[in-house]
């Protein structure tokens, strides 16, 4: 029965809708979470409120969307709720900040990076401002997301340090990968699924549940992601970016396991020695094309994009179950 269910509850749009569809069931709570995130990171200083305001606040967003509408799922949308979804994004914003000095990346998304605008120094006392800004939110909540929440903040920092170890190992492992996209990037979106139902005040096993369920959505942001660096799609990521930084995503990771090759190999762990050309770039992300490398992780992705959706079987609100499934559908089909 549950997958007859199931089958029923399949998008069945042959395109990725926008964002706005999505948010309709949430519409006016995104209203009061943007006052409330603005508010936040106001500050009375110039210099500091121009440092910010280049970062750009027109993102998409999909983290405050997805903890509302598990939120709205489960209960009324409380205080709590707005507060949770604003800590959690600011601190993504701390985390990109900082993650593009470790990185020395000039660009982040088509827009110069605040460390190439402001230099390294300026860069990660910003970070730290909005990170703390983010603390400040979470204390207005409760101890238990407080907790959570810094929970998180070791998360994303060992995920970061599990990635540099990676790159400088000479191994090539898929399950070092996960690891490192479960603590860096699945994490968050998690933690999101995870608050969104506490806020509420919903049983303990659906927090669970919901955490599971964020966990599986954020590993398929990330292949997405990664998936990126093999085109150029004028999505503001060049090809190979990843390669260049030494970070071996799973398509490349797919093809150095099935297919060895002898040249291949030297190359990737060039990449990981930040000792490559262009042009030996060029012939990794061929070889993880041409060996069914790009094949495999969207394969992969989409098993953990039909996981998490086997969890909103049991959703009673008709209009978030249809809104989370076409999430997931964006966040696999998404072109940026």
């Amino acid at each position: 029965m549950k997958n007859d269910i199931f089958v029923n509850l399949q998008y069945k749009s042959s395109k990725v809708d926008s964002l706005s569809k999505i948010k309709e069931p949430i519409k006016q709570d995104l209203i009061c979470f943007n006052k409330i995130f603005n508010e936040t990171l106001n500050s009375s200083n110039p210099y500091l409120s121009q440092i910010i305001s280049s970062i750009g606040k027109n993102g998409k967003q999909v983290r405050p969307i997805l903890l509302l509408l598990v939120a709205k799922e489960f209960g009324d949308i409380t205080k709590s709720t707005y507060l949770s979804a604003t800590t959690l994004e600011i601190l993504h914003t701390a985390s990109l900040i900082h993650d593009d000095v470790v990185d020395e990346s000039n660009e982040r998304r088509g827009r110069k990076s605040l460390n190439s605008l402001y230099g390294n120094k300026t860069a990660v006392l910003a970070g730290d401002y909005i990170l703390s800004s983010a603390l400040l939110s979470a204390c207005k909540t409760n101890l238990d997301i407080v907790t959570r929440i810094a929970d998180l903040g070791r998360l994303l920092s060992e995920g970061e340090i599990v990635q540099l170890k990676n790159t400088s190992d000479e191994s090539f492992s898929e399950e070092t990968y996960f690891e490192a996209i479960s603590l860096k990037t699945a994490s968050l979106f998690s933690m999101c699924c995870e608050l969104g139902a506490m806020s509420v005040n919903a049983p303990k096993d659906t927090v669970l549940k919901m955490r599971q369920f964020g966990e599986w959505i954020g590993i398929c942001f990330q292949i997405r992601d990664d998936i990126f660096d093999y085109f150029d799609d004028n999505i503001g990521k060049p090809t190979g970016n990843d390669i260049a930084e030494g970070k071996l995503t799973l398509p490349l990771l797919f093809a150095l396991s099935h297919y060895p090759d002898a040249r291949m190999t030297e190359l990737a762990l060039k990449a990981k020695q930040s000792n490559i050309t262009k042009e030996e770039i060029v012939d990794l992300v061929d070889y993880a094309k041409n060996k069914g490398g790009m094949e495999y992780a969207q394969q992969k992705m989409l098993e953990f994009a039909q996981k998490a959706k086997s969890l909103l079987i049991e959703f009673k609100h008709q209009d978030i179950q249809q809104a989370l499934l076409e999430y997931i559908d964006f966040v696999t089909n998404r072109k940026s």
